[in-house]
């Protein structure tokens, strides 16, 4: 007996709509719950895992009244906002340049944005620490121009952090803006053009409203990952610099204390759905007013 069209179209939905929610609930849901659960039991350094669950949100308490898990959070947030800029600064031009060029020379600018990924992330910013090393090529070429006799070493200072994180993290900033860019009505402009705005106006009225989209991913998909970030800061940044993604492994790995380290990361993440949160509430209201 065949399937009635209403069936069908309902089998249909739960086989494309399924596997990304089982995926979520095996991949995301599930370790998270265990991490919540671990994050209200009792560090016991003898038993293994080291964890005796309690059920109290001691552990909590603990990290909102120590000064030095508040001042992480607070650094990562700064430092991840700072990077996030800087990045945006950058990469909007990159993306409108790529976007207004040739159509047949725009897959190989993209191909130069998205290059450095075929080489291992741990690598890259690895061999920073040897560009921005006291005798790196980054100090060589200061001293060549003659700006310091001695410049010191980035290396170890927050400049570092911010310099590896926007080489990172640049692609994900620069792929959103030409997404958006890319789609930009060029009558727009001409128009414009043809009404006497200067192209500085024009920018600023047209291509900048409308590239508001591409412009919230981009920081979003640059300042999640950076807030708990912990190669960058432990290869590059020194040991005087605060960031929670540090914290959070020397609990974990130093210290044993799993249960601390889970509400270190739960809160982490409570605190990156706030931006997530607002992003959707923006898209669902722009979404109900046209």
């Amino acid at each position: 007996m065949a399937a009635r069209p209403s069936d069908s179209m309902k089998l249909a939905r739960v086989v494309v709509v399924g596997p990304p929610f089982v995926w979520l609930l095996l991949f995301f849901l599930a370790p998270f719950v265990i991490v919540a659960a671990i994050s209200l039991g009792q560090n016991a350094p003898d038993a293994a895992p080291p964890v005796a669950m309690a059920g109290t949100v001691r552990n909590y308490a603990f990290l909102f009244s120590d000064a030095l898990y508040v001042d992480a959070y607070l650094s990562s947030l700064r430092i991840a906002a700072i990077a996030t800029l800087l990045t945006l600064l950058i990469g909007y031009p990159m993306a409108y340049a790529i976007a207004t060029a040739p159509p047949s020379r725009r897959p190989i600018f993209l191909m130069l944005v998205i290059l450095p990924f075929w080489t291992s992330f741990l690598i890259r910013v690895y061999a920073w620490r040897g560009l921005l090393s006291e005798n790196g090529l980054v100090n060589a070429a200061i001293r060549s121009i003659g700006i310091s006799g001695d410049p010191g070493s980035i290396l170890g200072t927050e400049w570092a952090i911010y310099l590896g994180i926007v080489y990172a993290y640049l692609p994900f900033m620069v792929l959103p803006l030409y997404a958006s860019l890319e789609k930009l009505d060029r009558s727009l402009l001409e128009a414009a053009a043809d009404l006497g705005a200067k192209p500085w106006r024009a920018f600023l009225a047209i291509t900048l409203p409308l590239s508001l989209p591409g412009i919230v991913a981009g920081c979003l998909l640059v300042f999640i990952p950076a807030v708990g970030e912990f190669v960058i800061p432990d290869l590059l940044g020194g040991t005087e610099t605060l960031m929670i993604g540090k914290v959070l492994w020397d609990e974990f790995f130093s210290n044993s204390d799993w249960p601390l380290a889970s509400a270190v990361a739960v809160l982490m993440l409570l605190v990156l759905l706030v931006p997530i949160a607002l992003y959707q509430r923006l898209r669902a209201r722009e979404l109900g007013g046209r």
